[in-house]
């Protein structure tokens, strides 16, 4: 995710000097006057290197995305068109489990305004973004543009918005969609599944066969085994152009990047849970998917030819006739690749032809190798079978994005993991022969390759059954829906998790992660550490802060660390994105910043700011019951090891 030199980079300046108030992102503007009535507004900002911005348009349950308020709106000015911004990039996050939008280096925003009231002197923006690194920042800018010089200013203090307020949708892609451009790794992720996935369409009724007719034809025909070993190479090497094209055709007519932005979109998951299903009953014998017969015969009819040209028709003989095995996986892949977006399909069909163009190639080379070839039987309709349970499988993990779109519960975690377990468990009674399907045929006896495949299915089934009782199953992390998408999100039958039994929750907390009591009011806590003569762990955090969820799930769920924020400790936990607004008695202009606090994250922050010197979440302090430093605040702190020495450290001078 993040480069490990920025990460020791971040970490040097915090030990030098942590308390650093950050502002990754500078910012220009300007306003262009297009007609007696219309301007263009423009905001270019500068990210700091290492860190990232997030869009307008980066889907809702991650990061906070970008937001434009206009606050002398009515009556004055209308936006009636989205803000236009500039490229941005697109990354899977884990934690989160969907697509973010962000901007790396610089981004640009454009906003085209119609000035209805001719006595209007200024337009007021309001800018709020989300700007992360190990850490994260949320960000309030005011900008002032002048109607009559096309003047403007960044200013601190914020002023009343007007009653009627205007905040720009955020609820489509703006003209000329970006491109998006994956991460090396997520393309050699691609490449590896499409590999593998073309050794088991090689395995199957349709193509396994193939391989001695083609290659002895090959040998048989030419005049010299080199002349043999050309044209089978040609033959494998035609096999790899037709499904690369099928790749770039893909690319070329969906776009580099549109299936990518649907990935999170409700239809293009429903659509492809039917297609998966089509496809996974086919390969269990509910029916055949073919081309035409017209296809194939005028495919064979070219083959006949001769040269080059033949061998590319024999090819592509090989890809129509095999297309009632071939078809489902191919498609499959081509859904999971182009939904990756850029040139994944391309790369997914070269992994996929490859592994299925080398055995021909391979064999060709070494004829002697068809002698120890297994025979052609029965054991090609397992695999065929076996495909089919996991393309059912799959199928449902698009179906559940669906249901986390909508949020609609109806598909929730255990409902998931039954439906796995009664797929899988099917599977492994098939492979010991204990269920028949259309085009099996009759098993006098179970085969050691069966067998060993049966157990395995069987583990994986056991496996998962824990799952519904609250089990992480970090095997098939990503599949499921997240454990708070749950009927109970500790767990069918557990109401606490793995954490302590909370027998009273006091004033001012609530139940945190891992069955920890988290204070969400200050003062409140502090009066509660006092009283039970514990220190406090001031925890700094956001609802959408990555790497504060990453803290809660990987450091803080350590046994070393949770008995000591159970036991040892009063955590109070502040999130600085709170949109609740504040009563109207407890709104207040900030004297450290000059910005009107008006909501619970905007208190938070500001309170971060004027006592801390920081704004970065997380970032963790270990006080006493005077409100001092026991310690050095530390932030985002992935070694569980270290953190548990800094709690150590702080909790020891409390003793001392």
């Amino acid at each position: 995710m993040k480069n490990q030199f920025y990460t020791f980079l971040f970490f040097m300046i915090s030990f030098i000097g942590f308390s650093q108030i950050q502002d990754p992102v500078k910012w220009k503007s300007k306003i262009e006057k297009i007609s007696d009535t219309e301007y263009m507004i423009t905001l270019d900002g500068t990210i700091e290197k290492g860190w990232h911005m997030y869009s307008q348009f980066t889907p809702e349950g991650g990061a906070l995305p970008t937001e434009f308020k206009f606050n002398n709106l009515s009556g004055n000015y209308e936006v009636t068109e989205k803000t236009i911004e500039s490229e941005y990039k697109q990354q899977y996050n884990d934690v989160f489990e969907i697509d973010e939008y962000f901007f790396e280096d610089t981004v640009q925003f454009k906003q085209k305004v119609t000035v209805t009231n001719k006595d209007l002197s200024k337009i007021e923006l309001n800018l709020f973004y989300q700007v992360c690194t190990d850490v994260c920042i949320s960000q309030d800018k005011f900008f002032e543009f002048n109607l009559k010089d096309l003047t403007t200013k960044e200013v601190k203090a914020f002023e009343e918005a007007a009653a009627d307020t205007k905040t720009d949708s955020k609820g489509s892609t703006p003209a000329g969609n970006p491109a998006s451009k994956q991460e090396q790794k997520g393309l050699w992720t691609i490449f590896f599944i499409s590999f593998l996935s073309g050794f088991a369409a090689l395995l199957t009724p349709c193509v396994f066969p193939m391989i001695p007719m083609t290659v002895s034809f090959f040998t048989k025909q030419s005049k010299s085994r080199a002349k043999g070993i050309k044209n089978a190479v040609i033959y494998g090497l035609s096999i790899i152009i037709i499904y690369v094209v099928l790749g770039t055709i893909v690319t070329k007519i969906f776009g580099a990047d549109s299936l990518n932005a649907l990935s999170t979109n409700v239809w293009f998951n429903v659509i492809f849970f039917v297609l998966l299903v089509v496809f996974a009953s086919s390969f269990l014998g509910a029916f055949e998917i073919m081309l035409p017969n017209s296809w194939a015969n005028k495919v064979d009819r070219q083959a006949d030819r001769g040269g080059l040209i033949g061998i590319f028709f024999m090819a592509l003989a090989l890809a129509v006739v095999s297309f009632s095995c071939t078809g489902p996986i191919v498609g499959t892949l081509l859904v999971e690749a182009a939904a990756k977006g850029g040139i994944a399909p391309i790369i997914g069909m070269f992994g996929f032809s490859l592994a299925l163009a080398l055995p021909f190639m391979l064999f060709a080379m070494f004829p002697g190798w068809l002698n120890s070839m297994p025979r052609s039987g029965g054991w090609m309709n397992t695999v065929k079978v076996s495909l089919g349970f996991l393309e059912l499988a799959l199928a449902f993990k698009f179906l559940s994005n669906a249901d986390l779109v909508l949020q609609t519960h109806y598909l929730e975690r255990e409902i998931f993991l039954a439906i796995w377990i009664t797929i899988f468990g099917t599977w492994a009674l098939y492979l010991l022969g204990k269920i028949r399907l259309p085009h099996d045929s009759v098993m006098e006896k179970l085969s050691v390759g069966r067998l060993y495949m049966a157990l395995f299915v069987t583990v994986f089934t056991i496996y998962l059954v824990p799952g519904l009782w609250g089990a992480p199953l970090k095997i098939i992390s990503g599949f499921p829906p997240p454990m708070t998408y749950s009927e109970s999100p500790y767990g069918v039958g557990n109401s606490q998790g793995g954490g302590a039994v909370i027998s009273e929750i006091p004033d001012g907390a609530k139940e945190g992660p891992h069955s920890i009591v988290a204070f969400v009011d200050y003062e409140k806590g502090m009066k509660y550490a006092k009283e039970n003569n514990k220190p406090v762990l001031l925890d700094f955090t956001g609802f959408a802060c990555v790497n504060c969820r990453k803290m809660e799930d990987y450091v803080w769920s350590k046994p070393e660390v949770l008995s000591k924020l159970q036991n040892d400790v009063v955590l109070i936990s502040l999130y600085v994105d709170d949109k609740k607004e504040l009563p109207e008695n407890e709104q207040y202009i900030s004297p450290t910043t000059g910005q009107k606090i008006k909501t619970i994250g905007n208190k938070w922050s500001d309170f971060q700011i004027e006592k801390y010197q920081a704004n970065a979440q997380p970032y963790y302090i270990i006080l006493d019951n005077e409100g001092n430093n026991l310690n050095n605040p530390v932030g985002y702190t992935p070694d569980a090891q270290e953190y548990l020495n800094w709690m150590q450290e702080g909790i020891n001078k409390y003793k001392n």
